[in-house]
């Protein structure tokens, strides 16, 4: 079957769909993106994703381009369409369509593209099991990570680099050798005491959405949580560490920079943190 996207109004073939090459999001990565992943064909940390685009949307002044509740029926339909039962869906909103030039034009009409595809939720489990290996990198990029732009090249240089070296992620370190954040994820540590740590959201990073449904859980359990941040050899001689996004839910990570965390396993806090936010997001998805 082949996969679907709308975009602008209409819904097509992806392979066939298109806009057009004075859109601003090409041009000057003048957009905001949205990632959600579907459970049992319902969007999952629903609120959460709506709240940060339209922050994001909001910080760039770019116009929110429906209503939510159109919105939302635009996405429920992609993910219709695309018969997704366990997927992701993304989403994307530039500024518009006008002859390249650097300041705002004048009475934008937002351009939208959302497309859908399936995840294998089986081979995902596999590889929590057996956990990611990340490598560190230098955080090169602009000042505004708070913003979920779609201008990522320094994360997509970055990332290739994690892959060249057979590792599943990038984390991001700062002037001051702290942990920010990675190339498309959270960054948690497990202290030798027990204690969570992740970066502050005061620290420009971007406010995830699967962090910000997780750290309730993490209360929850009784295990303190610390906002605040660390350096990579704090990370590097943790108990454990691990990441969270739409993407990769909350996924081990084993070594960075060919160190092993701990045993090199990974760590029995993460792994029941998998369980019970995926059991939390598949219960609560679509609300």
């Amino acid at each position: 079957m082949p996969r679907i996207a709308y975009v602008n109004g209409a819904y097509e073939r992806t392979s066939a769909a298109a806009v057009s090459i004075e859109d601003r999001g090409y041009q000057f990565a003048d957009a905001v993106y949205e990632v959600w992943s579907v459970f049992d064909g319902r969007l999952a940390d629903l609120a959460g994703h709506l709240n940060r685009l339209e922050r994001s949307l909001s910080e760039l002044q770019i116009a929110m381009p429906m209503p939510r509740t159109a919105l939302l029926v635009v996405l429920n339909e992609v993910v219709r369409r695309n018969r997704i039962r366990e997927g992701l869906v993304y989403l994307q909103v530039s500024r518009g369509v006008a002859p390249r030039d650097h300041v705002f034009p004048m009475n934008m009409r937002p351009s939208v593209v959302i497309t859908a595809k399936p995840v294998d939720r089986d081979a995902a489990a596999r590889k929590a099991a057996v956990g990611l290996k990340a490598i560190s990198a230098p955080d090169i990029r602009w000042g505004r990570c708070d913003i979920k732009t779609v201008g990522l090249l320094p994360n997509v240089l970055a990332k290739q680099k994690a892959k060249e070296q057979g590792a599943g992620e990038v984390i991001f370190v700062d002037s001051d050798g702290l942990v920010t954040e990675g190339g498309s994820t959270n960054v948690y540590i497990v202290t030798k005491d027990g204690v969570i740590k992740t970066r502050s959201l005061t620290a420009n990073i971007l406010p995830g959405v699967t962090r910000l449904n997780l750290l309730p859980l993490i209360n929850e359990s009784g295990i303190e949580l610390r906002e605040e941040s660390f350096t990579l050899e704090e990370a590097k001689m943790a108990a454990e560490v691990f990441i969270t996004a739409a993407t990769s839910l909350v996924m081990p990570i084993i070594a960075i920079d060919d160190h092993k965390i701990a045993d090199g396993k990974p760590g029995p806090i993460a792994c029941a943190l998998r369980e019970v936010y995926i059991e939390r997001a598949r219960a609560s998805a679509g609300v």
